[in-house]
């Protein structure tokens, strides 16, 4: 891989690890229709003049009811319960418990028709990441916070779903006016809410740049950066930077919120990790790379 390749894979593996930690920030002080208004509304902002080829836009249109649904899971379902579910969660573990959609999605696309079977090997990948999973969720479920450990594994459902709608029937719609169209959508929809809990004071320097950073670095910049490695490296390759993903948002909750680094974390890492990869592989070659949606 050359070196634009590697930076822009750094790039992704940062931008993507961190929004759960700039999500718990920006909680402290907004509701969670005015977090997601203003991810969707500026990410729009930002990506839709750079999709203005009118003939790029004709898919989108004609294809609306997919992009309907993709956005639903992959924007307007999952990043309403995720902000909610870190009002209560700590980041690394919500970062930690997302890594799960992998698995997730490779169950689903059997369950659903794929053409995939369940190997020996992929059964095992399940077993395992499944066991990460309630390694992680089983003291906050005993702890009392069923509902926002609840929400974060739907949110990791709607990050399963997402890929399998846009690989059976948006495949042929062009990546760039597809996301800016379901930030689009997302954000005329956040509107109505986000302006009725808007603060009635002026949020903190914290919260406002966590905010910002959301916006422009996390959605906007990335699906930028994101389609960039995607040129530079391949979509296959592009992806393996969401193996990473867990890991970032496990260290920037410890160092910056200073957030527990308990070993059952790390053991449950290692096993979501592990049992993404045999999960996900396709054969008994080289191991499949997971969907984007996964980290965000």
């Amino acid at each position: 891989m050359s070196l634009r390749g590697w930076m822009l894979f750094a790039a992704m593996s940062i931008i993507w690890g961190i929004p759960y930690l700039l999500i718990k920030i920006a909680v402290e002080g907004v509701s969670v229709p005015v977090l997601v208004l203003a991810r969707t509304a500026v990410g729009a902002l930002v990506l839709i003049p750079l999709a203005l080829n009118r003939a790029a836009w004709a898919p989108v249109l004609a294809h609306w009811k997919p992009v309907a649904a993709f956005a639903f899971f992959e924007i307007i379902a999952a990043w309403l319960l995720l902000s909610d579910a870190e009002r209560h969660l700590s980041s690394s573990l919500t970062g930690l418990l997302i890594a799960a959609a992998p698995i997730v999605a490779a169950l689903l696309e059997r369950l659903t028709g794929g053409e995939h079977r369940l190997t020996p090997t992929r059964m095992a990948g399940l077993a395992v990441g499944l066991g990460g999973v309630a390694l992680l969720a089983g003291p906050e479920l005993a702890g009392g916070s069923a509902w926002p450990v609840t929400e974060v594994l739907l949110v990791a459902l709607c990050y399963a779903i997402a890929p399998l709608i846009a690989a059976r029937f948006l495949a042929d719609v062009p990546t760039l006016p597809m996301t800016a169209a379901c930030l689009g959508l997302a954000a005329l929809i956040y509107a109505g809410p986000a302006a009725a809990t808007w603060p009635a004071a002026v949020p903190s320097a914290r919260v406002l740049v966590a905010l910002a950073m959301l916006a422009v670095i996390c959605t906007a910049l990335a699906f930028i950066v994101f389609f960039a490695l995607i040129r530079e490296v391949g979509a296959a390759r592009a992806l393996v930077f969401t193996y990473v993903n867990p890991a970032v948002a496990l260290a920037a909750g410890v160092i910056v919120l200073d957030e527990a680094l308990t070993v059952g974390k790390v053991a449950g890492l290692a096993l979501i990790l592990a049992g993404s990869v045999l999960a996900t592989r396709r054969t008994d070659g080289p191991a499949a790379t997971p969907d984007p949606a996964a980290s965000r």
